[in-house]
C-alpha cells in the first residue's frame, strides 16, 4: 500500500478524543490535500468516508454501492470517530457482508443500494479490520475486485439463488482425490516434471521483455491476466496484438477473454495429466495471489492421473528474476493457502487465495517438499465445506 495510507492512520491516530467529526474531517482534508466527492474525500493513493458514533456499534450509512465502485481499486477507508477514540476500517466490497439501505432491486445489471456501518466486516477470514492488517486485507481484495464480488452481493442482499453448484462428491471420487498428494510427490521428482518446467521456461524467456512491460500495469487482474496469456495463450494474433499494444506503451490492452478453467496450461503425459497455473509475482509488492476454486480443484483431482501445478513468474524492475514449478501440496504453499468460505456463495464450496511471502520464498528458494498426511488432512476440509 502507499506510503501516504501509513502517515494518514497516524495522524488520525493522534487526533483520538481531540476532535469531532467535522473538525477532524477538516483536519485530515488539509494535512492531505484530498479532494472531496460528496462524503467521499480522495487522493490517487486511498479514499476515506468519516461517520461517527458514540461507540463502536454503529449502523450509519456510509456510501452507496455505486459510489463505492468508483473507489474499490485502492483502499477505501471509514473512519468511525467516537468521544474517545478514532476506528479505521477497510471498507471494500470484499469486507462487506451486504448491501443494506434501498437495495431491494440490487442485481448485476443493476447496482444500487447503500452500505452501512454493520455491513463491514469486522474479522476477515480471521484477520482483524483494523489498520496493522491493512496491508494484508488490501491485498486478498485486490485479488478479488468489485466484480469478483458482486454476485456475493447480490445473492447475501436479496437471497437470489446463485447459479453452479457444489462438485458432488462420490466415494470412489473422494478415494481418487485422497491419492493426488502422492500423485504430486511422484510427479515433481519425475522426468515429466523435467519436461513440463524447461517447456513453460522457454516460453518465459522467449516473451522476457514484454512480461517485464505488461508488470508495470498497475491493474493486479489485468497484469496477471495478461502475462499469464503471454505465456501460455493459444491464439498467436492476439498474443501478437497484446505485445504490439505493451511495446508502443498504450495503456488500453486488447479486449480478451481467459477460459474460466483451473489451469492455463495443459499437458498430458503416459502417466499423468497435468494442469498448471500461471501465477506472477512483482517482487516489491505486497500480494495475496488467488489459488484456486476449490470445486473445481475437487473436480479434476478426481481424475485418475491428475497433477496441479502452479508456476510462479517471479518479476523484479526490469528483469524476470526467477521461475520455479510447485505442485499445490508443497509444505509452504499449502499450510499458508486461506480458504474463503464465507467469502463465497451457498452454492459453492469457496475459494482460496496464497501468501505472496510463501511465493516470494519459493521463488528465491524453490523446494516441492509434500507430506502425504498433511496434504490429505487439508483436502477433507475442504471436502468438508
Amino acid at each position: 500500500m502507499d506510503n501516504s495510507l501509513y502517515k494518514l492512520i497516524d495522524f488520525i491516530k493522534r487526533l483520538d478524543g481531540q476532535a469531532g467529526k467535522a473538525r477532524l474531517q477538516e483536519l485530515v482534508q488539509k494535512e492531505f490535500s484530498l479532494t472531496k466527492d460528496r462524503s467521499v474525500f480522495y487522493t490517487d493513493a486511498f479514499a476515506i468516508r468519516f461517520s461517527s458514533s458514540k461507540s463502536t456499534s454503529f449502523s450509519n450509512t456510509v456510501i452507496s454501492l455505486s459510489n463505492l465502485q468508483k473507489y474499490d481499486d485502492f483502499p477505501f477507508v471509514v473512519c468511525l470517530n467516537t468521544p474517545n477514540k478514532n476506528y479505521l476500517f477497510l471498507a471494500n466490497t470484499t469486507f462487506l457482508s451486504k448491501v443494506s439501505h434501498s437495495s431491494q432491486e440490487l442485481r448485476e445489471d443493476n447496482i444500487r443500494g447503500s452500505i452501512n456501518g454493520s455491513d463491514i466486516v469486522k474479522v476477515f477470514n480471521d484477520i482483524y479490520n483494523e489498520p496493522k492488517n491493512f496491508a494484508e486485507l488490501f491485498a486478498i481484495h485486490s485479488e478479488i475486485g468489485f466484480d469478483g464480488n458482486l454476485a456475493r452481493l447480490v445473492e447475501a442482499t436479496n437471497n437470489i439463488s446463485p447459479n453452479g453448484s457444489k462438485y458432488n462428491i462420490r466415494a470412489i471420487d473422494k478415494d481418487v482425490i485422497l491419492q493426488s498428494p502422492q500423485r504430486a510427490k511422484d510427479f515433481v521428482v519425475s522426468a515429466e516434471y523435467s519436461t513440463l518446467k524447461s517447456e513453460l521456461d522457454q516460453m518465459t524467456i522467449a516473451y522476457k521483455n514484454e512480461i517485464i512491460l505488461a508488470s508495470l500495469i498497475d491493474n493486479v487482474n489485468i497484469r496477471g491476466r495478461v502475462i499469464e496469456y503471454i505465456i501460455a495463450g493459444e491464439d498467436d494474433r492476439l498474443r501478437s496484438e497484446i505485445i504490439h499494444t505493451l511495446q508502443k506503451g498504450t495503456k488500453r490492452i486488447p479486449s480478451f477473454r481467459t477460459k474460466n478453467t483451473l489451469g492455463d496450461f495443459v499437458k498430458v503425459f503416459d502417466k499423468y495429466n497435468t494442469a498448471t497455473d500461471i501465477k506472477t509475482k512483482v517482487m516489491i509488492l505486497n500480494s495475496a495471489p488467488k489459488a484456486y476454486n476449490l470445486d473445481k480443484m475437487l473436480e479434476f483431482l478426481a481424475k485418475e492421473k491428475s497433477v496441479f501445478m502452479f508456476y510462479f513468474v517471479g518479476i523484479m524492475p526490469n528483469q524476470v528474476v526467477g521461475q520455479v514449478l510447485i505442485s499445490m501440496f508443497q509444505d509452504d504453499l499449502r499450510d499458508t493457502t486461506h480458504l474463503l468460505k464465507h467469502w463465497a456463495g451457498r452454492n459453492s464450496r469457496g475459494v482460496s487465495q496464497f501468501s505472496g511471502q510463501t511465493i516470494d520464498t519459493l521463488i528465491k528458494e524453490p523446494n516441492n517438499n509434500i507430506d502425504i498426511v498433511k496434504s490429505q488432512d487439508f483436502l477433507e476440509k475442504i471436502m468438508s465445506l
